[in-house]
């Protein structure tokens, strides 16, 4: 017993010095760091998966892509009108650790698919262009790069392009909508029936705007789903296959969903509208955010705030259709007072419009990639040209290398404080998970005993859990 409580006490001096001798500074606004000039393919979608890889793809008839596929392989499909025989990747995987990538095989169009994690970790996309329509495909994590797409032949039963998933909690996904397809399904496949028709989904598809693609949708705490498309919002029950409620249209009429207006370059909306959807008579508040944008991409952060970023402010969706790229992320922050939940961080300098992506990393960093207005690949005389690099964004950073402590144990452990805003990196000699931020400004150090040691505004416990 009193060997450790010796053990504890070095232990807690230990980390009260690390606090007190390392150098700490924030700087306000987030920071803006380029992590590869050129990932081989440009990012139309990205997937987190839980070994703390990435995986990124495009599409298949983009023509070929500046990362070759390995041992010389090549892809041979005689339907593909741009590339018949193509020896590149469309896909690749990105390790976060090591800052590197590895090409990957993905056989049919995955331009504008779906998809979903499954609870094993396993990445599901369906759907996608021409003869990716009807594949699903499948994605297995591992640690040996000998992991690699595989696609499953008719393994929808409609067409399903611009369409949306979601994970149900019996571990199947559910597919709503898509391109003129006003109905759901499941995969894997149900007996019957496995698609029901929506005819939410057809009450809001103006004709030409194909303004409720992707629509949005959320599991609610009732088990049932929350999906919006246009300007409209219901509550589906997909058990019963019924809807539960109905919500009342965003004020002003305006769709909030994808669409393609043709060379009109009208300007984005600059107003963003909230809901609680298990209020007994549910309203829609309309707040005006500092911009204007469209294509942008949202991501919410472990504290509950959303960033906005990436964009335009002009034009739509679509080849060369959109204009005035927006540089400036902004800091959307829901438990703040109305008028005064908008926060604007430090611009960007690369332009990300039509098929740009941003993820949260489990590091707090926001991986941001992709950006291709165009057909095929363009890198010269265009507007914007097809975007390559790849880069992370993060809110806060506050860094320090402090000397490695001897531990009771006799191994040497490092610890390198990443603190980006939300979360905190720990890296150490054994590979113990990362550790999760509680709020903004405190984070929990994984150690051992029971004391949290106040020190400002950060926090570091020292014992199992996380310090309030």
């Amino acid at each position: 017993m009193a060997a450790r409580a010796t053990t504890f006490y070095g232990l807690f001096l230990t980390s009260l010095q690390l606090l007190l001798t390392c150098h700490v500074t924030f700087a306000a606004g987030g920071k803006w760091d380029l992590l590869l000039s050129n990932v081989g393919i440009s990012a139309m979608h990205m997937q987190l998966l839980p070994n703390d890889r990435v995986v990124m793809f495009d599409r298949t008839n983009f023509g070929p892509s500046n990362i070759s596929l390995p041992n010389g392989n090549c892809r041979n499909n005689p339907q593909d009108a741009v590339s018949k025989i193509d020896c590149t990747a469309h896909s690749i995987e990105y390790k976060v650790e090591s800052n590197t990538i590895r090409p990957l095989t993905v056989q049919s169009n995955t331009w504008c698919s779906s998809g979903s994690l499954r609870p094993d970790g396993f990445l599901v996309q369906t759907g996608g262009d021409r003869d990716g329509e009807l594949k699903a495909r499948t994605f297995s994590p591992c640690d040996d790069n000998e992991c690699d797409w595989v696609e499953i032949n008719n393994g929808l039963a409609r067409r399903r392009w611009y369409s949306s998933n979601h994970i149900l909690p019996d571990g199947k996904q559910i597919i709503i909508g898509g391109q003129r397809q006003f109905s759901y399904e499941f995969f894997p496949k149900t007996t019957s029936p496995n698609v029901i028709d929506l005819p939410f989904l057809a009450e809001t598809n103006d004709r030409g705007e194909e303004n409720n693609l992707y629509p949005y949708v959320f599991l609610n705490t009732d088990g049932n789903l929350f999906i919006f498309a246009n300007n409209r919002a219901i509550l589906l029950d997909y058990v019963n296959n019924k809807v539960a409620k109905t919500y009342p249209a965003i004020p002003g009429g305006d769709p909030r969903i994808l669409a393609f207006r043709k060379r009109t370059f009208v300007k984005a909306l600059d107003t963003c509208a909230r809901i609680k959807i298990n209020d007994e008579d549910p309203q829609w508040t309309v707040e005006k955010m500092p911009r204007a944008r469209v294509m942008g991409d949202m991501t919410l952060l472990p504290n509950g705030d959303v960033l906005l970023i990436n964009g335009g402010s002009a034009g739509s969706a679509a080849w060369e259709l959109g204009r005035e790229p927006v540089f400036v992320p902004d800091l959307y922050h829901p438990e703040n007072p109305v008028n005064s939940r908008f926060e604007s961080l430090n611009p960007n300098t690369i332009p990300r419009m039509y098929h740009s992506t941003a993820i949260l990393l489990r590091d707090g960093r926001v991986l941001v990639g992709g950006s291709n207005p165009h057909g095929f690949y363009n890198f010269t005389g265009v507007l914007f040209p097809t975007e390559l690099r790849c880069g992370v964004f993060r809110e806060v950073e506050a860094y320090s290398d402090p000397p490695s402590p001897a531990l009771a144990s006799g191994k040497g452990v490092s610890f390198r404080f990443a603190f980006a805003g939300f979360w905190l990196r720990r890296a150490e000699a054994s590979k113990a998970p990362r550790c999760h931020l509680g709020t903004r400004c405190s984070f929990g150090l994984r150690l051992l005993g029971s004391i949290c040691v106040k020190f400002g505004v950060v926090v570091v416990k020292v014992g199992l859990g996380h310090c309030g």
